[in-house]
């Protein structure tokens, strides 16, 4: 009978597939992948987690869940539903909280090993650096005993060879490097001791914490959670003013820049400001040196015209007879002049002639003296 109904499932499924187009059939592909896909990670998930248990924590966790859940894995389609429960029946899943329960338990397993990798990994680079430190302290020590070994050995030795001397002085060096040898091996035996004590104080300690831990109850418990609670409500209050304190102390700073850039401007300009009242102080002072120039100058044209005034103030009009006979003298002196100038130029004129008839009479006379000799000699 259930071959039967297998048969009539399949059958029911292969006309299902046959009446529906490609693009369906795409898509149900790709659903069916995704599903697998989905599956396969459960599988491997809950195999990792089987694998973990003990087999009596496996019975006692997953057999009353998995007798009392009966789900079937053709769910994930949910466009097509079985049409036989004993077909169903065959298949047994997990629930949705036991699938939830094995992802939240795995994705805390892998929270701690990521934190102990972690760890480790911090203490092993915490190993190398301090290693990496006491090689780098060692390299110095040695580098510069063989600087001093050198200095002070060494050029003594290539100095006096085969001298007593200097096999001495190597002794004695070796002697001091074993003697600050054995001092630092007990400063370090010293230093061990003090450490080995401080742990077992820190071993006691936390024994006694754990102690007292052990000791809590539940209602220590419940206590710690509402004083946690109320520590994360506090932390969050913190949390708001501390943003809100951000955005004021943003929003001062913007103030402030837009402050400075007044202050650029108003420094800019109170510069301008100071340039053009030194530059008026010079022309102030110019105009009052030009000031105090016209101040003598005027104060010389007012004495000036204080004497004109008082001279004009002195001045009395002569009388019109007076007048009439000065004018009448200027008149008789101008024809003086017109006269006297008709005579100079007379003078001249008769000047000029006397002047050619003497250089005429000159010339005779200079061609008779010529002539004379001449009849002389004759």
């Amino acid at each position: 009978m259930a071959d039967e109904d297998s048969e009539s499932v399949r059958t029911a499924e292969s006309q299902e597939l046959a009446a529906l187009h490609l693009p369906q059939l795409e898509a149900l592909v790709q659903e069916t992948s995704h599903a697998l896909s989905i599956l396969k990670v459960e599988t491997e998930m809950f195999e990792k987690y089987y694998n973990k248990m003990e087999p009596k924590d496996l019975v006692s966790h997953l057999l009353p869940d998995i007798h009392g859940s009966s789900l079937d894995l053709g769910q994930t389609r949910t466009r097509r539903k079985s049409k036989s429960r004993a077909a169903a029946d065959r298949f047994i899943g997990l629930t949705v909280e036991q699938k939830n329960d094995l992802a939240q338990r795995e994705l805390d397993e892998t929270k701690e090993e990521i934190q102990q990798t972690k760890g480790d990994s911090e203490r092993i680079i915490q190993n190398y650096q301090a290693v990496m430190e006491e090689a780098d302290i060692r390299w110095a020590d040695i580098k510069k005993a063989t600087c001093n070994f050198n200095k002070d050995i060494i050029q003594t030795i290539s100095k006096k060879k085969g001298s007593v001397i200097a096999s001495e002085k190597v002794l004695r060096y070796l002697e001091e490097k074993n003697h600050d040898r054995d001092a630092m091996k007990e400063k370090l035996r010293l230093k061990n001791d003090s450490l080995k004590v401080q742990k077992k104080k820190l071993q006691l300690q936390l024994k006694q914490k754990e102690e007292m831990g052990e000791a809590l109850h539940e209602v220590d418990f419940q206590q710690l959670k509402i004083e946690n609670a109320q520590f994360l409500e506090k932390i969050d209050e913190r949390n708001q003013d501390l943003l809100q304190l951000k955005l004021t102390a943003g929003n001062t700073l913007q103030i402030l820049n837009s402050y400075k850039r007044k202050l650029q401007n108003a420094t800019a300009a109170s510069a301008r400001l100071m340039k053009d009242i030194s530059q008026r102080k010079e022309v102030l002072e110019k105009m009052e040196r030009e000031t105090i120039l016209v101040e003598e100058e005027r104060a010389k044209a007012e004495s000036v015209n204080k004497q004109l005034r008082q001279q004009l103030s002195d001045y009395r009009v002569p009388p019109v007879v007076k007048y009439v006979n000065q004018k009448m003298a200027i008149c008789d002196l101008e024809n003086n002049i017109k006269i006297w100038e008709r005579k100079v130029e007379i003078a001249e004129m008769s000047l000029q002639s006397y002047r050619r008839a003497w250089n005429k009479v000159k010339v005779a006379s200079n061609q008779l003296q010529l002539c004379l000799p001449l009849q002389g000699g004759q």
